[in-house]
């Protein structure tokens, strides 16, 4: 019987108990005994009575996913057990290889749990008597940034624990797991990406750790993000119904009946065979799952077996991942157009008949150039098979032969540029547009120009940077600092939905003010990131810094020879002349003489502030390549800190190298570095390293 009106306190206590059964009848027992609009309606009643009372707010209430303040930024905290990565192995050999290790450690037989590897964001959740009260990132695996105001913007994450009748509640209870982007959501949040002009998410891993990062609770709730438990952190007391729990299925059992959602996919396997079968079964069946799954996580079950194990530096040893090879598919190459870049390369794009591959959908893939098109002898109308390098980038790898049409078509390369008409020159395997006032080369310049790392200009997505160009309200790099914004809030863009509707809607003023807002603020990146930006032959983002810290303006630096040039490290004779032709050409003129009226600062403000290390760097002088994923810091972060401590940030591993610092997911230059006997740090190292400087 529903508690009456006149009793404000019982009424919300059965309210948010209400909606907490709800939420796990729904997320983790599939079994939900309300319909959307009676709990939106409960969870209504629940919000006018706590803004009636405010003073009964409960920070666990199920109201408090809808909204909450954003945050000013992250802080930090040390995971009380650590949140180690897993070794990853490829092959069935490998695996029985593993098996066997932990059998001889431990002089008997096991039994090993195997469980899907969700491919999202590792988590831990703090639960102290029930009420979730933290959760954290990954980080470097030793500390982890704080997302708590996040994480319970997520309907799936429970904020109550609600164990079963006759099992007490843990004091602590740190659940580990995966938070995620289901592949349907996924393909909705890019498309409203595309409509709105925006660049789209490489996959549901990248847009999920950015999401997370995110400092507005309703961005995540917006995104529709999920969470599968598979792991323990730091716990106390627990017990299912009377008995202790010792193994992994058990703790997993005691998740599930706590309200926590697991996959419910996970094996218990006695021996190396069964492990292997159902590696073997899963292949083909995880295709079905609404989440992309990359893998399979092999985890010794006795809590107390894995203790007598241990653990190395970097991994335990009574876990390992299985790998599953890239996911391929046949699908019909319907048609190549050839793209061209911010450089004049034009580029081959298969457009192919839609397949789903690795959790997301492919309609369009690389070819790389025109030698490799004949290489592999592919034609249009050919079944081709399609992969994604490392679950990221379609690729076409091959041709189904057996399958090829009387009609396939040989591709021919483009004479001329599909953009300007002009002849088109060969060198190599590439083939160029060599006329400097190509519109798709402008288009794509400034679309780097404005880009995250360039100049970062938030709102000129490409959709929008190309209708600007079309309007003609962009001629120059210059004119994006001098946009008039009731001009950009009344253009349309258009978009293509996913049923091939093209959709066009206004900019609109909100849009319009963010990008002017951004815009004044990029006039002042200084004088690295405005070389790189402007997309000079030879001059990428590490020798942009190098002439930024040799040169204390641009005016120094045009004044200086192509001997001054070769001075600069790792500048030798034919890129020293070659981008002091292009700094002095007439199109660069005109462009440094815009880009001064409009107020964008040519000032170094690295010429001064990094020419001499501290003198206690330990990177002083060191040439060092990063490799692979770094989890605490991003990439551009790491170099710029790097560079700062006096290393030489190079993207490829030599006998000049001092040092590698490699993240998970680190492929050839691990390998290289490995071969040449170059020293290889991990993240939480380098984070060591750095931490006091």
């Amino acid at each position: 019987m529903p508690a009456p009106a006149s009793d404000p306190i019982a009424r919300m206590t059965e309210l948010r108990t209400l909606l907490h059964r709800a939420n796990r009848a729904y997320y983790v027992d599939a079994a939900p005994f309300m319909s959307d609009a009676e709990f939106d309606a409960l969870l209504a009643e629940l919000q006018a009575l706590e803004a009636d009372h405010p003073l009964l707010a409960d920070p666990n209430s199920p109201t408090q996913r809808v909204g909450g303040e954003a945050a000013d930024g992250f802080t930090q905290v040390k995971h009380r057990v650590p949140m180690m990565s897993v070794d990853n192995t490829y092959s069935v050999a490998d695996l029985r290889a593993w098996w066997e290790r932990c059998e001889r450690a431990l002089g008997r037989p096991f039994a090993a749990v195997a469980d899907p590897k969700v491919d999202g964001v590792a988590i831990s959740l703090r639960y102290e008597h029930g009420q979730l009260t933290e959760a954290a990132t990954r980080g470097d695996g030793t500390t982890g940034d704080v997302v708590t105001h996040n994480v319970r913007a997520i309907a799936s994450v429970p904020l109550v624990l609600q164990p079963p009748a006759g099992t007490p509640m843990p004091p602590v209870l740190e659940v580990r797991g995966e938070i995620f982007m289901p592949v349907a959501r996924f393909e909705r949040v890019n498309e409203e990406r595309r409509n709105a002009g925006e660049p789209e998410f490489m996959n549901a891993r990248n847009s999920t750790a950015g999401t997370l990062k995110s400092l507005d609770p309703a961005v995540v709730r917006a995104r529709g993000l999920s969470f599968l438990a598979h792991g323990v952190g730091h716990v106390e007391d627990i017990a299912l119904r009377g008995h202790a729990v010792d193994t992994y299925h058990n703790f997993l059992l005691a998740l599930r009946a706590f309200g926590v959602p697991v996959s419910g996919l996970a094996v218990r396997c006695e021996s190396a065979e069964q492990c292997v079968a159902e590696i073997e079964r899963f292949a083909n069946a995880r295709a079905e799952l609404p989440y992309a799954v990359d893998g399979m996580v092999v985890k010794v079950d006795a809590f107390a077996d894995q203790r007598e194990l241990g653990v190395t530096a970097k991994a335990p040893r009574w876990a390992v991942a299985f790998k599953y090879p890239a996911e391929k598919k046949p699908t019909i190459l319907t048609r190549i157009d050839w793209q061209v870049g911010k450089g004049g390369t034009l580029t081959p794009r298969a457009s192919m008949e839609p397949v789903v591959i690795a959790g997301s959908k492919v309609q369009h893939a690389s070819l790389h150039n025109i030698d490799e098109i004949h290489r592999k002898d592919i034609r249009i109308g050919d079944t081709v098979i399609v992969e994604k390098a490392g679950e990221i980038i379609p690729q076409v790898v091959e041709v189904d032969l057996s399958k090829r049409p009387a009609h396939a078509t040989p591709v021919e390369p483009p004479t001329v540029c599909p953009s300007c008409g002009e002849a088109v020159t060969k060198e190599g395997p590439k083939l160029y547009c060599t006329h400097a006032a190509c519109p798709a080369q402008f288009s794509e310049r400034l679309k780097w120009f404005v880009a995250r790392g360039q100049m970062d200009i938030d709102g000129l997505g490409d959709k929008i940077v190309d209708a600007l160009i079309k309007d003609g309200l962009i001629k120059s790099f210059a004119d994006v600092f001098t946009l008039d914004a009731a001009k950009v809030a009344a253009l349309t863009s258009e978009s293509t939905n996913k049923a091939g509707k093209v959709v066009v809607r206004k900019i609109g003023d909100k849009t319009a003010q963010s990008i002017n807002a951004s815009a004044a603020e990029a006039k002042g990146r200084g004088l690295a990131r405005l070389l790189d930006a402007l997309g000079i032959s030879h001059l990428g983002t590490g020798s942009a810094k190098a002439f930024a810290r040799t040169y204390p303006d641009l005016e120094a630096m045009l004044a200086a020879s192509v001997e001054d040039f070769q001075q600069i490290p790792d500048i030798g004779e034919i890129t020293a002349a070659s981008i002091h032709a292009e700094l002095h050409s007439g199109a660069m003129q005109r462009a440094f003489t815009e880009l001064r009226a409009a107020g964008v600062s040519t000032v170094s403000p690295m010429y001064s502030a990094t020419r001499e290390a501290p003198a206690d760097s330990p990177f002083a002088g060191q040439t060092v390549v990063l490799t692979g994923e770094l989890v605490q810091m991003d990439r551009r972060a790491a170099m710029e800190k790097l560079e700062s401590l006096g290393a030489k940030v190079s993207g490829s591993v030599s006998k000049k190298t001092n040092l590698v610092i490699a993240g998970p997911g680190a492929g050839s230059k691990l390998a290289k570095a490995q071969e040449l006997g170059v020293p290889v740090w991990d993240e939480a190292q380098f984070m060591a390293a750095i931490k006091d400087l």
